[in-house]
């Protein structure tokens, strides 16, 4: 990127000069997918910036944005800070009178621009948001009020404003300099009061240039945007880094519900044939079920034929780091004749061009990593945070490591810290802090959490890793989230609950638990469809005792593989691994509370939920899984699901 380039108004006035007449923008009309080029953005941004101006817009105010994944989302936000606003992205899934309330309250939001499905929300609450002074309908609506305004309406108004206001625009949007504002982006937080991340105009410029050090992006380029715009890894990675090379972002088909808009993906996908994928874990899983189950569909002899060609490539694959070298290079030509009899099937239903996934999300998913290289669609993990900006760290397709974050961004510093503030050497393990122009300004009046956060420059993440000896780092979990054993010693659950969750069919979440206690214990929602086909395989049902006491030794068994003489042995430390274990009535949500918007536990909500269940995994009666609890809790739900 030109060093010059310092503001998000200037990275899209370069991008609309040098790539005016490529696709940049593609969404769904009348069934068929429909480019918007650079230069055709780059006009309405302008419109809706001067039609804000019209509307009284000043430099620093606060424009609410909620909504899907669509054209009008970028064009709103660009619009907003060619005209020197501050854009306020909202999550979709936040309800209106706790959450949105709070964040339009707080940010003071003078205007909200929203979508059909999103605007009952706003309108639930908008009277009780004394500084809102408009509502921006990205659809046309019914019956508008009188503070009701339409997006087509500003990009009309913007127009006619522009012929004798034109220089009053241009001078506007060249006077938004590198430190202001770009947004208030709001932590997906589990508590009441969330905090407001500022991110300058200068903060994004650079981690694009940041990511684009570890990644590569050509302007022939294409992805489906599905993670929600708001989030600051698809803001980023997806339509800024693609923006800087003039390559493509479309948006999903948006249905009547949230779950429909999720259910277009995969026709989605085949249908635009993205170069990459940005994933998160919880997506990436649901990926993986699918095609497992479409292999399971086809009959016994395909799925064992798939698993001997999975093991062959988790063989030549290595850790990554290492694939294909030594020995390991006679496995090619079996497995070449595997990519074509199943994996270049299985890409296919990908679009055929889908060269890898940038995975983004706290945690490393090692099993899922090794499944998608097998299947040659490599996922490049990496790491970030919203007050990063969000790019820290990711893997390449050059310089991939299965259990790591890749490799540092360039134009960043980094430091392992212990609990004292003492850097630590290579290989040690503490909080991980950074430093660099990707760094946030801080929380949005919030001065104590600022300076709590960031000091003389540092970020401190409260995440806990460390760097390895080949330069990657290794992230660990939160330090908020830590098993702390009666003797002090702390741990973090992460790692181990992603690797039961990924490395056990019948585990679908798992919560561990140790605050000050003599051991370990674990609250897990099994996979009902698995148990049921293993049962079944046996003869036996959950709706008998026999049958329920049959699943949870099958569960039992699971948790044993990462215990002394099991198949995942010294994977992690024994007093870490749960040895008791309560089976859950019903599975963590965001409908329940138990997970975020980013589709994380809500250790806090669920602690407090299962507090009995929890007490009682530390009594005799819970040593054997087999235990009234469990058999209850696992009849009624089967019944429940089967009913």
């Amino acid at each position: 990127m030109n060093k010059n380039i310092q503001t998000i108004v200037e990275l899209f006035e370069m991008a609309a000069a040098k790539y005016p007449n490529n696709a940049y923008l593609w969404e769904k009309k009348n069934g068929v997918y429909q480019p918007s080029s650079y230069a055709d953005v780059h006009q309405s941004v302008i419109r809706f910036a001067a039609g804000l101006m019209s509307l009284g817009i000043r430099r620093d105010d606060r424009i609410a944005l909620l909504s899907e994944g669509r054209n009008q989302w970028l064009i709103t936000e660009l619009g907003a800070l060619y005209a020197g606003a501050v854009n306020v992205p909202l999550s979709i899934k936040l309800d209106a009178e706790t959450e949105l309330k709070f964040r339009i309250k707080h940010s003071g939001c003078r205007m909200v621009a929203v979508s059909a499905q999103q605007a009952p929300k706003i309108e639930q609450i908008r009277k009780q948001l004394h500084n809102l002074e408009k509502v921006i309908y990205l659809d046309i609506k019914d019956n508008p009020e009188k503070n009701d305004l339409f997006y087509y309406d500003i990009i009309a108004r913007g127009k006619a404003w522009l012929k004798s206001h034109a220089a009053e625009v241009e001078e506007r949007w060249r006077s938004v300099k590198p430190d202001d504002l770009a947004n208030i982006s709001y932590t997906s937080g589990t508590t009441a009061d969330p905090k407001g991340i500022m991110l300058s105009h200068r903060n994004y410029t650079a981690n694009v240039l940041q990511a684009h050090s570890l990644i590569h992006i050509t302007s022939k380029m294409r992805t489906l945007a599905f993670l929600p715009w708001d989030h600051a890894f698809a803001h980023t990675a997806c339509l800024y880094c693609f923006m800087y090379k003039g390559a493509s972002v479309a948006a999903p088909e948006i249905g009547n519900s949230p779950m429909e808009t999720l259910r277009n993906i995969p026709k989605n996908i085949k249908e635009i044939k993205p170069d990459l994928l940005m994933s998160v874990p919880a997506i990436a899983k649901n990926f993986r079920k699918n095609i497992e189950a479409g292999i399971r569909q086809k009959g016994d002899k395909v799925w064992k034929l798939f698993q001997k060609a999975m093991k062959l490539a988790y063989d030549y694959n290595g850790i990554g780091w290492d694939r294909g070298k030594g020995s390991k290079i006679f496995k090619k030509p079996l497995l070449w004749l595997y990519d074509m009899l199943l994996f270049r099937k299985i890409r296919a239903n990908f679009g055929g061009n889908l060269k890898f996934f940038i995975g983004g999300g706290a945690l490393l998913d090692t099993e899922l990593q090794r499944f998608f290289y097998a299947i040659g669609i490599p996922m490049c993990q990496g790491y970030g945070l919203s007050e990063a900006s969000p790019v820290i760290s990711s893997n390449s397709l050059n310089a991939i490591k299965f259990g790591s974050s890749g490799r540092l961004v360039k134009n960043m510093e980094l430091k392992i810290l212990d609990s004292d503030g003492n850097q630590l050497p290579v290989g040690e393990k503490g909080e991980i802090v950074i430093k660099g122009p990707n760094v946030m300004v801080g929380y949005w009046r919030n001065p104590e959490a600022s300076i709590e956060t960031v000091v003389d420059g540092w970020l401190h993440t409260g995440d806990m890793g460390y760097m390895d000896s080949d330069g990657f780092l290794h992230v660990l979990g939160r330090f908020k989230s830590l098993l702390i054993a009666d003797d002090g010693e702390k741990f973090s659950p992460e790692g181990i609950e992603e690797a039961i969750v990924d490395q056990s069919q019948l585990i679908d979440q798992c919560m561990l638990y140790n605050n000050q206690k003599p051991f370990t214990v674990a609250l897990l929602v099994p996979n009902m469809a698995a148990l049921n086909r293993e049962l079944a395989a046996k003869n036996l049902s959950m709706k008998t005792d026999s049958g329920c006491k049959a699943a949870l030794e099958l569960l039992q068994l699971e948790i044993d593989k990462y215990k002394r003489g099991g198949l995942f042995a010294n994977q992690f430390p024994e007093r870490w691994l749960p040895a008791t274990m309560a089976i859950l009535p019903e599975p963590f949500s965001e409908q329940n509370g138990l997970l975020n918007s980013t589709m994380k536990m809500v250790r806090g909500k669920i602690t407090d939920r299962y507090t009995k269940e929890l007490a009682f995994l530390y009594t005799p009666d819970a040593k054997k899984i087999t235990n009234e609890l469990n058999i209850k809790n696992l009849y009624d739900w089967n019944n429940r699901v089967k009913s």
